[in-house]
Formats: C-alpha cells, sequence, structure tokens
C-alpha cells in the first residue's frame, strides 16, 4: 500500500476565535460564539523529562506534561464577550470585577490558515482565561494608532469522546474549500456544531 503524500504547509495567517461557557457535568457548551478580529494567539503546552540514574547511566525515563497556557491578542474584545470570558457581574449595563469573582470554564478553538487555502483547527476543551490588564496612550500628532486587548488563559484535560485518556489540545486539518474535520472537531471540544455547519456538513 502506497505512503499517502505528506504536505508540509506553513500557517500563514489565523482567524475564527470561537468560545463556550463549558458545563463541566456534561461538557458541553451553552452556544458557540465567535470573536472576530484575532491578531495573534500562543499556546504553550510544556513537557518535562524526568530521569532515574543507577550504575552511572539513565536508568528509566518519563515524561509530566503541565497545563496548556494561552496567550491572545485581539483588534478588540466586545463587552458581550467580555462579560462571559472573565465571568463579570452587569449591574445597569456597568460591567464588574472584583477579587472574588471567578472567570467560568470555557472551551475554545481557532483556526490556523496554510499556504494552500487549507485551515487547521486548534482545540482546548477546558480552561479558563483570567481578567486582562488595561492600558491606553494619548493621540499624537499623526495617524492614529490603534490599541488591542489581550488574553491570557490556562488550559487542562478533559473527557473527550472517543479519546481513552483525557486531552488538553485537539488539531485538525480540511483542505481548501472543506469543513468536515472542522465540524468533527467542534462536536469533540463543544458538544456542539460549528455555528455555520448543515446537516449535509
Amino acid at each position: 500500500m502506497a505512503e499517502a503524500v505528506k504536505k508540509y504547509l506553513a500557517s500563514v495567517g489565523i482567524s475564527g476565535f470561537y468560545y463556550g461557557v463549558l458545563d463541566e457535568a456534561t461538557n458541553v457548551v451553552d452556544s458557540v460564539r465567535h470573536v472576530e478580529f484575532l491578531q495573534e494567539i500562543g499556546v504553550e503546552a510544556p513537557q518535562e523529562i524526568a530521569k532515574a540514574y543507577g550504575d552511572n547511566r539513565t536508568a528509566a525515563m518519563a515524561v509530566a506534561g503541565g497545563d496548556v497556557s494561552v496567550t491572545g491578542r485581539f483588534h478588540a474584545i466586545p463587552y458581550e464577550d467580555k462579560k462571559l470570558l472573565f465571568g463579570m457581574e452587569e449591574v445597569d449595563g456597568i460591567l464588574a470585577t472584583g477579587a472574588d469573582d471567578v472567570p467560568p470554564m470555557v472551551a475554545v478553538a481557532f483556526y490556523k490558515n496554510l499556504q494552500d487555502g487549507s485551515v487547521e483547527y486548534v482545540g482546548l476543551p477546558k480552561g479558563l482565561f483570567t481578567r486582562p490588564n488595561m492600558s491606553g496612550q494619548t493621540k499624537e500628532d499623526g495617524a492614529p494608532e490603534f490599541g488591542s486587548d489581550e488574553v491570557e488563559g490556562q488550559f487542562m484535560d478533559r473527557a473527550v469522546a472517543g479519546y481513552s485518556k483525557p486531552k488538553s489540545i485537539l488539531m485538525a486539518q480540511d483542505d481548501k474549500g472543506a469543513v468536515v474535520k472542522r465540524d468533527a472537531l467542534f462536536t469533540k471540544v463543544f458538544g456542539k456544531p460549528h455555528p455555520d455547519a448543515t446537516p449535509s456538513s
């Protein structure tokens, strides 16, 4: 049987940041929400190799994995998404946060656009974002400089349908124009299909 042709495709962009507040009892989100204008995102999944020694050599090795760290930057995050992502309380149309507020557990997915038009999807099944720092800058002469909103979060392993052990990162890839793997990943991460999915997809 011939080996499948491997594709070596570089990422040329990011898009499609989706999240949902997670019901920890069912691992299903209330709804899948889209935040547009993602500018940058980073996912760190640390692993450490522990070694045991004997007779002046390595006797055994084991891998220990830590929680996944996520950082992201958006052109802007709408108020309604800030309220949900960071667990802010709203009274009289005013959002507020305090030391005792706890952000909700969420599931997240985003897209990496590849050079041939195909798309890689990354899913993070369970984690939370901490409230963001705030800053501003005075307007100076010349063209205006746009600000941005940043987020930081930590994600952990969660039971995902079909896998023998809990997982913290899922990845899938569709060829240009296809959405089959996208819809499958969304169902595993969110417990719901992609908002644009149709029964035929």
